[in-house]
Order: structure tokens, then sequence, then C-alpha cells
């Protein structure tokens, strides 16, 4: 059943990654990653926040398929990886070091922020 909850969390997350990449990119628009470099953040914070979210009180089997299947298919290190390749091979220079630099900093700034919005939320729930 594990498989099977990572599978169908994972399709979801893949699907939600392409939509945004989509709106943020229509095809031929943009030359900046942005559907990417914002499925990427956005993940960071999710994770983040679920990793230090005990009080959710999810079961195993849903904190599996959230966090590997949701949010592993919905992040991808590869896409950003290829995309940066592609900015400085097309002379993007300056471009392709903001979007590492973006995503770097972002990335562990958002996750820190996720990490520090659930230890909040659960010291609120423990005073109350």
């Amino acid at each position: 059943m594990d498989v099977l909850a990572v599978g169908i969390a994972g399709i979801v997350g893949a699907w939600c990654r392409y939509l945004i990449s989509l709106a943020a990119n229509p095809v031929g628009a943009a030359e900046f990653p942005w559907g990417t470099l914002a499925c990427n953040l956005a993940g960071c914070l999710f994770l983040g926040y679920l990793g230090r979210a005990a009080f959710l009180k999810w079961s195993p089997r849903l904190q599996l398929a959230i966090n590997t299947g949701f949010i592993g298919s919905f992040t991808t290190f590869s896409t950003f990886s290829i995309e940066t390749v592609e900015l400085f091979r097309g002379g993007e220079i300056g471009m392709a070091i903001a979007y590492v630099l973006l995503s770097l900093w972002g990335g562990l700034g958002l996750a820190w922020a996720g990490f520090a919005l659930a230890k909040r939320k659960e010291g609120m729930k423990r005073d109350a």
C-alpha cells in the first residue's frame, strides 16, 4: 500500500508542477525558468514545514505519500540542473548564476522558514 500511496501522490505532484510551469512559462515565452524555480522553492518550504510538523499527527503512510510522492515529484533537481546548463550554453551567464543563487539560497531560506513556522505553530498548539 505504501508504494501505491507514493505513486498516487507522485502523479498529483508531477501534474501540479506541470501546470505551474506551464502557467509561469508559456511555450516560447520566458527565457528564465520561473516555473521550476517556483515549484522547487515551494517544495523547500513545504518539506521544511512538514519535516517539523509532528503536531499534524499524520499516519506514516500519509507522511510518506506527501513527502516522498507529492513533494518528490513536485520538485526537480534534474530539471533545475539542465535548465542551468542550457542558460550557460545559451550565453545567459548572469541569468544562470542568478538561477543557481536564487535556487540555493531561496531553497535553504524557505526550508528554514518552513521549519520555523511549524515550530512556532507547534508551540502555539501546546500553549492552547
